[in-house]
């Protein structure tokens, strides 16, 4: 009777420690995870996001002139699923560490090969791929958690911020898409099933030659007689080459076509290209 009492004691205890083990609570510096579209690919950011909590961050908890890991717990990494460019220089497709020199005027912004840089004695500069000096700006208000975002995304260009407490600091970052867009309008146009809207469109956005995108916009009118968004491109295709009746009568074309659609947002886009060319 002894031993069975010994027994169950012993398996009690066992199940409570068990239960105990699968306790979770929030991590004090929560991880964030953000996937950007960029260019032609996209760029991936992996990052812990410690809070101010009443203390004063730069200078302080984060020393001037010293490597932090960007962030909190994990090391900050880039994954980038194209080339970039960052600071003039070429960086290729692939996973780097990001880390920086934090100063009161100005930043030290570090692309590193190293993945695993939790604290500045792991870091070894010669795994550098580029540094780069950003400016360091003062906020009107204080960011309570530590925040990494893209902004001001184009098509080839974006901005990395980095915001914390009262302070935001930017990368430019730059991707080269022109050279292969090009080189695959040059190999669709050869193709049975043109893109004639896409091509030309991009053509039209881009400053490329404007008559070869009106030539285009009209095929792909004739393949989508009653697709209104491609005769307001090609209205304001007309517009730049300073063809303005045809401009207008397109536009005109267009209004009619969204009506047609239940397309309001679009009838009030030609109708204001039309004003512009009165």
């Amino acid at each position: 009777m002894k031993q069975l009492l010994t027994l169950f004691v012993m398996a009690a205890f066992c199940s409570t420690g068990a239960r105990a083990q699968e306790l979770r609570i929030p991590a004090p510096s929560a991880p964030q995870y953000v996937k950007q579209d960029f260019g032609l690919s996209s760029i991936e950011l992996s990052y812990s996001r410690p809070n101010v909590k009443g203390r004063a961050i730069f200078g302080d908890l984060v020393p001037y002139g010293k490597v932090w890991r960007t962030g909190a717990n994990q090391a900050t990494t880039l994954n980038f699923g194209s080339d970039v460019s960052i600071g003039g220089t070429k960086i290729p497709a692939g996973k780097y560490g990001l880390l920086t020199i934090p100063g009161a005027a100005q930043w030290t912004i570090i692309i590193t090969r190293q993945l695993d840089v939790t604290n500045p004695a792991a870091y070894k500069q010669d795994q550098d791929v580029v540094r780069v000096t950003a400016e360091a700006h003062k906020l009107p208000f204080s960011v309570e958690t530590f925040t990494i975002l893209f902004s001001n995304v184009g098509a080839n260009t974006c901005a990395l911020e980095l915001i914390w407490d009262n302070v935001i600091v930017s990368l430019d970052i730059q991707t080269d898409i022109d050279s292969k867009i090009m080189a695959q309008i040059d190999q669709d146009m050869n193709k049975d099933n043109r893109p004639y809207f896409a091509a030309a469109f991009y053509y039209l956005e881009n400053g490329k030659d404007l008559n070869k995108a009106l030539e285009w916009f009209n095929k792909a009118a004739e393949l989508q007689p009653n697709a209104f968004f491609v005769f307001y491109q090609k209205a304001r295709c007309e517009a730049k080459l300073g063809k303005k009746q045809d401009a207008i009568a397109t536009a005109k074309k267009s209004i009619e076509l969204s009506k047609a659609a239940n397309n309001s947002d679009y009838v009030t886009l030609n109708e204001k290209l039309i004003a512009s060319l009165k």
